[in-house]
């Protein structure tokens, strides 16, 4: 068996050509098999070969112009400087005019099939591939493995890579980035090929532009269980679908005329160009859509479940176009209108630029931005895309159906208001409230979303069979499933494409908001522990809850302390530009419009005071009574509220204070860390929280303090949406059979599977294909082994086993069939196993990272001593305990353990029994002499032992806290662990102090 790269280069050469009837072409100089114009960028024959079989009189008038002897050439060389001046997507799609002769350079798929003419010349595309293909001008041996071409021009190249030659996609990557020089060689130049795909056997990445280091590659993988990646092929390479399905000709001509298109960004008033090349699932949803639309019409709903980073907008720009121009069997166009509701301004441009680079004929999109008068012109004369605002949504429920005999397909993007917070529910236009306890009861209510309006929009009403409803959101409520989600069997309802959360994260399209997420809970248990602690003066602690519960405004401030300082200390440097100036912005969210009030006098006083050179905004709807002061975010900001957004843009403005608005739909990349002050619940706290995850250069990682919600309800809420020894030459042969069970004892593979793979191996002129979808299986069952440990045992062991026969299998003098088979096997295994160590590696040492970073902005987060003028510690008053005396701090910790695991309500005298119980642990002498020769483990020993003699002697001072240490195992358990942790760690600390 061929296992090598030119198997698998000649294997999908195989496919395209026999399957999808691509022509082969040769790159290389044979005489007339050199088919590959490097100067030129063409196979000039095939594309001669489609302009005079599909426009013959159009191609004689050019040689009357030009002469026969000069024609050729001179039709050529127009068309380079053409496609230099264009670029290749805008050739294929508007041809090329010469000396008053237009050309078509492709054909794409008519909409319908009434027009015979037209799908001859689609059939006569012509579809060609060149294997090791030698592009550059100047003489090298570099070769691309695949270039794909249409009508002889090149749209994509291919670099391939197999595993079982120990090469990678990532290899394929780097060659593309270290070898592959765009700046001197034409085929590689930006919009010459169309896209450049990184290929091995389970992945497939691609990029539209190589930029030599700094080229970015996007994956183009499937996705799988809700992940990144492929799902495994039973019938060869998990990436076959980019050659089987992507490749094929209807497909190359569908991405060609309807997907890729080129946009034009403004950084920072740089315009910068840049083709746009469908990911997988973006591809997949709109072929799906269209293809259960052409099939079954109108009167259906559907749900689309993508998540953030998901490219929703260009989804729904190329659904539009798909729809408003799709045809079912009959030929009959299945919808008069699309229309779009959205919030976004952005989304209104891009649709209508990327549909006017599909269409020819202007006016394909009307945005309705003035009153119902224009939708309704839209609507009764049938504008093919129609762009409104979600307010005017039951404005076109109503009118669409007065159209009778009319169909039409609603696209609904994010189902939520983007930056008012308040999208239909009517607030009072001023709010009283006489505290914050009272603001915060007022508006507790959750608002009401776009989605809430549409949902009951349509609960009102009886199905329609002339609308068909696409509902795009990354969060649905469970009654968006129920409206437009797919009914189950079982009863329950799912979205009809997914792409979740972890496969983004995992694509790296946005950021995991909860990776380095950290509650205050400690800090404010610590608050109401100290309350009751015994150390401190009962008047004392009273005092501290009291000021707590009644004086609000001064925990605001007391909070401000913390979140500036830790923004200062922690945040302020992270996303650093060009100049290494860091560019961090943060959002604080509270609990009402009052507090929001209250957050940004406080912002503004801490940070004058501080003298720290940034400012903080403030965002909220309607006006805020307080004493018979009017508030209003203009006012407090100091311009228009509609110019919050772009102000925030600003350098100087690092904080932005918010009371619902902005909490959903609102895109800043520069957001890096949220302090949450309000109770979030379910979904709440997604799209909260996923305000931080946009991806930005040089932002690699997000904070969120978390004054409010406990841990595990952060979870709940995220969990819909995210789902060794090598043998020396001098061991006994028979310890090939030790390792022979040893590695049986997995469990991961049969005798059977043994003997196939590797007969299968050794049978000449099989397919290396046919071996993925065998290994993937055994693959498959060494991901599912949960302990890591245990996977890097049995590698460990099956590198053992090959490295000792490959030695043995020269000495021994017998011969074993099976021990023969089981290392041809094992060595094709190890090669598909995945790189464990590697990967496990870099995933601990971001964890350790951050969890040491995390533990100590929790247990050391106050300002640090400068020279010059002293500062307050922003705990200082929070938490008159914890922070400055460890010993005490730590304490408590066993307490705020104890009481969250068991619910205890711990009374002074428990307090008082638990302190002296770890009084005496730590003085006694026998522990103490332990500590000083004995491991901790064994330290631990000794001391639980001990623990039970001191506590017989306090039975008298606490009985029933003496009798529930004893009589509930668990309890007591945890108590033995909590007190010698902090008795261990007073030993020690005395000990190093003498």
């Amino acid at each position: 068996m061929d296992i090598s790269e030119k198997a698998f280069e000649a294997y999908i050469e195989d496919y395209l050509c026999n399957v999808h009837i691509y022509r082969f072409r040769s790159s290389k100089s044979q005489g007339k098999n050199y088919h590959y114009d490097k100067n030129l960028c063409l196979d000039w024959e095939l594309l001669l070969e489609f302009i005079t079989a599909t426009q013959p009189d159009t191609w004689e008038k050019l040689t009357e112009q030009h002469g026969q002897a000069t024609v050729r050439q001179k039709f050529l060389n127009r068309l380079n400087r053409e496609i230099d001046r264009r670029g290749t997507l805008d050739v294929l799609r508007r041809g090329i005019k010469d000396y008053g002769c237009y050309f078509q350079v492709a054909y794409f798929a008519p909409v319908s099939t009434l027009n015979s003419e037209h799908q001859e010349l689609y059939r006569k595309n012509i579809l060609s591939v060149v294997r090791q293909c030698h592009y550059s001008a100047i003489e090298t041996k570099d070769a691309i493995d695949l270039v794909l071409f249409l009508n002889g021009l090149p749209i994509f190249t291919i670099e391939l890579k197999n595993k079982q030659t120990r090469q990678t996609v990532e290899n394929a990557r780097e060659q593309y980035k270290r070898d592959r020089d765009p700046k001197h060689e034409p085929l590689l130049q930006f919009k010459r090929c169309l896209a450049h795909f990184a290929v091995d056997d389970d992945e497939v990445w691609m990029t539209t532009r190589l930029e030599g280091k700094s080229t970015y590659f996007l994956p183009f993988n499937r996705g799988y269980n809700g992940a990144a990646g492929n799902p495994p092929n039973s019938n060869g390479y998990a990436s076959a679908y980019l050659w089987e399905d992507v490749f094929s000709p209807d497909s190359v001509l569908e991405l060609i005329g309807n997907f890729i298109h080129l946009a034009v960004e403004d950084r920072n008033g740089t315009r910068r160009e840049k083709l746009i090349f469908p990911r997988y699932h973006q591809r997949d949803t709109v072929k799906k859509l269209a293809a259960h639309a052409r099939e079954y019409g109108t009167g259906q709903h559907y749900l689309i479940q993508h998540s953030a980073g998901s490219g929703k907008s260009n989804t729904i720009a190329w659904l539009a176009h798909r729809l408003a121009f799709l045809h079912n069997v009959e030929n009959q166009r299945v919808f008069d209108s699309v229309i779009v509701i959205t919030d976004r301004r952005v989304l209104d441009r891009q649709l209508q630029t990327t549909v006017r680079q599909f269409e020819q004929s202007p006016g394909s999109v009307v945005v309705i931005d003035k009153h119902s008068d224009q939708l309704a012109e839209a609507l009764t004369i049938g504008s093919a895309i129609i762009v409104c605002t979600l307010q005017k949504f039951p404005v076109i429920v109503k009118k669409v159906n007065q159209l009778t005999g009319r169909h039409f397909a609603i696209i609904v993007d994010e189902a939520h208001s983007s930056q008012s917070g308040e999208a239909s529910k009517s607030l009072k236009e001023v709010l009283r409230a006489q505290n914050l306890e009272e603001a915060e009861q007022l508006e507790a209510e959750e608002f009401q979303t776009g989605e809430d309006l549409i949902n009951q929009s349509l609960e009102a009403r009886q199905k329609q069979h002339n609308l068909s409803f696409f509902a795009f959101t990354a969060t649905p409520k469970q009654k968006t499933l129920e409206i437009f989600g797919q009914p189950q069997p079982d009863g329950s309802f799912r979205p009809f494409h997914i792409y979740t959360m972890q496969q983004a994260i995992e694509e790296g399209f946005i950021l995991d908001v909860l990776q380095n997420y950290t509650t205050f809970e400690t800090y404010f248990n610590l608050l109401k522990i100290a309350a009751d602690d015994p150390r401190y003066e009962k008047g004392k602690a009273i005092s501290l809850l009291r000021r707590y519960v009644e004086l609000h405004q001064y925990t605001i401030a007391r909070k401000t302390a913390i979140m500036v300082e830790h923004f200062w200390e922690n945040t302020r440097h992270q996303i650093p530009d060009e100049s290494g100036n860091g560019q961090a912005k943060a959002m604080i969210v509270t609990r009402s419009r009052l507090h929001a009030v209250f957050y940004k006098q406080a912002f503004d006083n801490y940070l004058k005071q501080q003298s720290y050179p940034i400012k903080a905004l403030v965002a909220f709807s309607g006006t805020v009574n307080y004493n018979n002061l009017d508030y209003t975010e203009a006012q407090m900001n100091g311009f228009s509220d509609k110019q919050t957004a772009e102000q925030f843009k600003k350098p100087e403005y690092r904080f932005l204070i918010v009371a619902e608005k902005f909490q959903t739909g609102f895109d800043q990349p520069l957001l890096h860390t949220m302090y949450v002050d309000k109770i979030l619940s379910s979904v709440a706290v997604v799209q909260t929280l996923s305000r931080l995850n946009r991806t930005h250069p040089h932002k690699t990682e997000t904070m969120v303090l978390d004054f409010a919600n406990h841990v595990d309800d952060i979870q709940s809420a995220f969990k819909p949406y995210f789902e060794a020894t090598i043998l020396s030459k001098g061991t006994d042969p028979n310890k090939l059979y030790d390792l022979q069970a040893v590695l049986e004892t997995f469990n991961l593979y049969t005798t059977e599977q043994v003997a196939e793979i590797a007969e299968l191996y050794l049978r000449q002129g099989e397919k290396a294909a046919k071996l993925q979808p065998l290994l993937r299986v055994i693959v498959g069952r060494y991901a599912y082994i949960p302990d890591m440990e245990k996977r890097m045992e049995f590698k460990h062991r099956l590198r053992s086993f090959i490295q000792l026969y490959a030695f043995l299998s020269q000495v021994i003098t017998f011969k074993d069939a099976d021990l023969e088979r089981l290392y041809l096997f094992a060595r094709l295994l190890l090669r598909a196993l995945p790189s464990e160590s590697q990967k496990s590696s870099l995933n601990v040492a971001e964890y350790a990272d951050l969890e040491s970073y995390r533990i100590q902005k929790s247990f050391s987060g106050k300002i640090s001593p400068k020279s010059g003028a002293s500062q307050l510690d922003p705990f200082a008053e929070l938490e008159p305990a914890g922070l400055t005396d460890p010993e005490k701090a730590a304490l408590s910790e066993i307490i705020a353990d104890i009481n969250r695991r068991f619910g205890t309500d711990f009374t002074e005298g428990d307090l008082i029994f638990f302190a002296e119980l770890k009084t005496r642990l730590a003085a006694n002498e026998s522990l103490q002499a332990s500590a000083k020769v004995n491991t901790r483990e064994n330290v631990q020993l000794f001391h639980d032992a001990l623990f039970d003699a001191v506590l017989q002697t306090m039975i008298d001072s606490n009985f029933e806290m003496f009798k529930r240490i004893n009589d509930n195992e668990e309890f007591g358990k945890l108590v033995r662990e909590k007190i010698f942790g902090q008795v261990y760690q007073e030993i020690i600390k005395k000990m190093r102090l003498r």
